[in-house]
């Protein structure tokens, strides 16, 4: 694996400056976030580091990616390129930076969508995305709060999120997303209460 500075270097190269910005924030509260529940703090920064790796890639060489990495896309999938960033960066991190960890991967490729039964780690990272220092949005210290009180409930909140702002504009919600929003939904017996 390359080291975290070849890393920060590369990232530094291939992302616009808010989104290089955005990542080292998503990394600093991945690790806050690990401290606080017990997670491996360096393999949470590395995973936040790297989550936005391909954001900033043109579709056409994401296509490319994903195709070199024996990635299938779903039709709707296809269809919403918004998505394909968390899909071809977790190829891209196992190309390019040699990261072999299983759980760092996983974080990486549902970031977007989240999904039910997350590891800690899907759901440190999924959560530090919508609750980085620059985010600014209605309600996003109530969630910045629960983050560091009860991961699972910010997993829902962000999940609900996410379906409402995309609901709202008719735009397609990916069904991990919807099944994260159910998983975690307070009362539903599929998150620890």
């Amino acid at each position: 694996m390359l080291e975290k500075i070849k890393i920060i270097a590369s990232l530094r190269a291939r992302l616009l400056e808010d989104r290089f910005i955005h990542s080292l924030n998503v990394a600093d509260m991945a690790k806050e976030l690990a401290q606080i529940y017990g997670e491996d703090s360096e393999k949470a920064y590395l995973a936040g580091l790297v989550h936005d790796c391909t954001k900033n890639t043109p579709p056409e060489l994401q296509l490319e990616i994903m195709q070199k990495g024996g990635v299938q896309l779903q039709e709707y999938e296809r269809n919403n390129r918004k998505l394909w960033h968390a899909i071809s960066g977790n190829v891209f991190i196992q190309t390019e930076y040699g990261i072999e960890d299983a759980a760092i991967i996983s974080a990486v490729r549902y970031h977007t969508t989240g999904k039910a039964a997350m590891t800690l780690l899907e759901k440190i990272i999924y959560t530090a995305d919508f609750t980085s220092a620059e985010r600014d949005y209605p309600g996003v210290e109530r969630i910045r709060h629960l983050a560091k009180t009860d991961l699972d409930a910010a997993v829902y909140e962000g999940a609900v999120f996410t379906v409402e702002k995309l609901s709202a504009s008719n735009r397609f919600v990916h069904p991990d997303t919807l099944d994260c929003m159910k998983y975690y939904a307070p009362g539903s017996g599929g998150a620890a209460e």
